[in-house]
């Protein structure tokens, strides 16, 4: 039975309750509020597998377990006009990742492009985030991440790469940009913790067990995620037929750039383990790119070649019994203004959440409507 969301919260109030929760384990004010805005946003799209939803196990959980660092140490290990090596000794994700595409922006103002790759890094919440940022500038913004194995190479069954989503963004001249923001996975585990919280079994096809079987059971796949019983399946699927290996491929690049240039750690080593079985830091890996439209083109021609791409695609004629095509961004655009009078959903997994960590920091100065 699905468990619907009863409640919503005022996005203001949200975000200032995440930023109150990080700094009470000891993330810089500052630093709390950088992670409540980009936690916050992923809320706003209705992109749910990343918002409120992991606060409490991807960060605060983490940062009390010692495995994530709430001080984040932003390291620039190499330079140049147009690149960027940098180390986040196991930081606040989003605190690095926003200061890396920064970065990127700003070395793109003056010479057309920037790029930075990061290592040892966390969790940096939802991608979508830093193309954003470059859109806002007039520029093309890409960015990839390598996590935890979860992925099992076409043909195989051990889960080995992560779902490594790549991430483009591209200004238009319409109300919301072009963002394409997914995974290189059929899903992620951030959708199978939504289907979860929903007391929902997935579809077929999402994840396989040892033997490559289609598994649905979703309570026990994210537990058997991380014992290595259970893997997600590549975009494209099963084996060739439907194109797995197409998502296989892609991943394997994000996990290479997420690596290779900045000498990071790597599918095993990103499990989240050391080799006793203690729970260590994920040290992952992202990589940043910043394109300055105005180097190539005037950027409002930019915008209306983009915007003119988009409508034909959605007026293209549509199949039987639909009634509409979307581009990517649309969506996202759409569950924000169907959003931003209402604010945050908040199901019966999200409440539990939301009270153990009022309770635990003493946050007494927030009265939420699921609490009268």
């Amino acid at each position: 039975m699905k468990n619907e969301a009863p409640y919503t919260v005022p996005f203001d109030t949200m975000e200032a309750f995440m930023a109150d929760a990080l700094k009470g384990v000891g993330v810089p004010e500052e630093d709390a509020k950088v992670c409540a805005d980009i936690l916050i946003n992923a809320d706003k799209r209705g992109i749910d597998s990343h918002g409120i939803g992991r606060l409490k196990p991807i960060y605060y959980d983490r940062i009390k377990k010692g495995i994530q660092h709430p001080v984040t140490e932003f390291e620039i290990v190499k330079e140049t006009f147009t690149t960027a090596v940098i180390d986040g000794h196991d930081g606040m994700g989003h605190v690095i990742a926003k200061r890396a595409m920064q970065m990127a922006i700003d070395k793109a103002k003056v010479y057309g492009m920037g790029m930075t790759v990061v290592r040892n890094s966390t969790h940096y919440g939802f991608a979508g985030y830093y193309p954003l940022m470059a859109i806002e500038n007039n520029m093309i913004g890409i960015t990839g991440t390598n996590a935890r194995p979860s992925i099992a190479p076409t043909f195989g069954v051990e889960n080995m790469l992560g779902t490594n989503p790549i991430t483009f963004g591209m200004p238009s001249d319409e109300p919301f940009p072009f963002v394409i923001d997914c995974a290189t996975s059929v899903s992620q585990r951030g959708k199978i913790e939504v289907y979860d919280r929903e007391n929902k079994e997935l579809p077929e096809g999402w994840v396989i067990d040892r033997q490559g079987n289609s598994r649905t059971d979703t309570k026990q796949i994210l537990i058997d995620l991380v014992k290595g019983e259970a893997a997600l399946t590549p975009l494209g699927g099963i084996g060739e037929d439907t194109g797995g290996y197409k998502g296989y491929g892609y991943a394997t690049v994000v996990e290479i750039l997420s690596a290779a240039l900045q000498g990071g750690s790597f599918l095993k080593g990103l499990l989240g383990f050391d080799p006793n079985g203690n729970a260590q830091p994920y040290h992952l890996g992202h990589f940043f790119i910043a394109i300055n439209i105005d180097n190539f083109i005037e950027p409002d021609a930019f915008k209306k070649t983009t915007g003119d791409i988009l409508r034909d695609l959605r007026s293209s004629d549509k199949m039987p019994g639909q009634d509409r095509i979307y581009t990517a961004g649309e969506k996202e655009y759409d569950k924000w203004l169907e959003r931003k009078d209402t604010g945050v959903p908040i199901n019966d997994a999200l409440i539990k959440d939301i009270l153990a960590i009022k309770a635990e920091l003493g946050l007494n100065q927030y009265s939420f409507p699921f609490e009268k």
